[in-house]
């Protein structure tokens, strides 16, 4: 394994294409002058504020990594780091230490565009089974999700996703009612987000050992955000095509009208249900989101920083930036136990503007 650099504070430092689907190589990029950080227009709610002068309290996790993607707690603070492009799965001690190999993922399909080891999970019942659980472009051809103990033999949870170079979605989680639920993209076929047989476009819910699978909503072009607040609401966060990047507030069987609808447009009568947030692609790309207290906040990719959205009840308030330009492509960010964001970089995807220590991995206090 190369060598991981990682550097863990005990002091906190003071400072702080088109939605990130456009066809590109997907590899490694030398580094290069970074880019200007966009801004945001979100559509439902006024214009977002010019950047907070007050910058959040920092501390960088983990550097050198290449192209994190899903990030997933154990019970005793640990964190489990997947890297799209090398099926690596790398543990970062609660009390600090340098990321540690505990697993390559076999079966993954390493040069498949957007796809790869992509989103990752952990049991709820971690403490009695060790499970983990993957999603995965796999060698196969299609994406799937697979579960394991570390360092042991991976078994399909759930197969035949349909897989392809953009829209793959990829993200995992359990949710508080224990089913693990799972964005799928539609894998550049927008006809199969309003197909009710399809699995693809879709949100899934499903038994942990992959039984009773449903389409808990449709109409989606590539969610990659998963996220509950406190009353068991579940928030995700899509990616637009040519117009409005989204976040939506998911209920079951609902149809989030792509790809009929874009953004906010007609609702057919009540067929189709609005975002509660939009911004243009150019804006915001969002990828990975989490909820801290009575806040979301998402990923921006093509944004380059991190979206602070205060919620009030099934209400989204009105956007405002964190890490603006600071850290390039935002992939993931997760809550962590000790209530700090972490905030994921993917500036090695072939995409982004690679810098010194680049991917990283940096804890913001909120």
């Amino acid at each position: 394994m190369r060598p991981l650099a990682a550097l863990l504070c005990t002091a906190a430092l003071v400072g702080c294409g088109s939605s990130s689907d456009e066809p590109a190589p997907e590899q490694a990029a030398a580094p290069k002058a970074t880019t200007a950080p966009a801004t945001a227009t979100p559509n439902e709610t006024p214009g977002p504020s010019p950047t907070p002068k007050a910058v959040p309290a920092r501390r960088v996790v983990a550097t050198g990594l290449e192209v994190p993607w899903g990030i997933a707690f154990l019970p005793n603070g640990d964190a489990l780091v997947a890297e799209r492009t090398t099926a690596r799965i790398l543990r970062i001690p609660a009390d600090g230490g340098d990321p540690e190999r505990v697993m390559t993922v076999p079966g993954v399909a390493r040069n498949a565009g957007e796809g790869g080891l992509l989103g990752l999970a952990v049991s709820p019942s971690y403490g009695s089974d060790g499970l983990v659980y993957a999603y995965l472009t796999s060698t196969s051809g299609d994406n799937r999700i697979v579960r394991f103990k570390l360092g042991g033999k991976a078994r399909v949870v759930l197969r035949g996703l349909r897989s392809a170079s953009i829209h793959n979605g990829g993200r995992i989680a359990f949710g508080p009612d224990g089913k693990l639920y799972a964005g799928v993209g539609d894998a550049g076929d927008t006809s199969l987000a309003q197909q009710p047989k399809s699995r693809n476009g879709k949100i899934l819910r499903m038994d942990p050992d992959g039984g009773g699978v449903h389409v808990w909503s449709l109409g989606h072009r590539n969610v990659q955000g998963l996220a509950w607040d406190r009353s068991g609401r579940l928030w995700a966060s899509e990616f637009g095509q040519n117009t409005r990047d989204e976040v939506n507030l998911i209920r079951r069987g609902r149809n989030y009208g792509w790809p009929e609808v874009e953004g906010t447009g007609s609702t057919s009568g009540g067929k189709f249900t609005n975002p509660k947030v939009t911004w243009a692609t150019s804006e915001a790309s969002p990828s990975g989101a989490a909820i801290i207290g009575r806040t979301l906040y998402v990923a921006a990719l093509q944004g380059e920083c991190v979206w602070k959205i205060p919620l009030d009840g099934a209400s989204a308030g009105k956007p405002t930036k964190l890490l603006s330009g600071r850290y390039g492509r935002i992939r993931t960010v997760v809550a962590a136990p000790d209530g700090t964001l972490w905030v994921a970089t993917s500036n090695r995807d072939g995409r982004g503007s690679p810098r010194a220590g680049d991917d990283r991995i940096v804890a913001i206090k909120v």
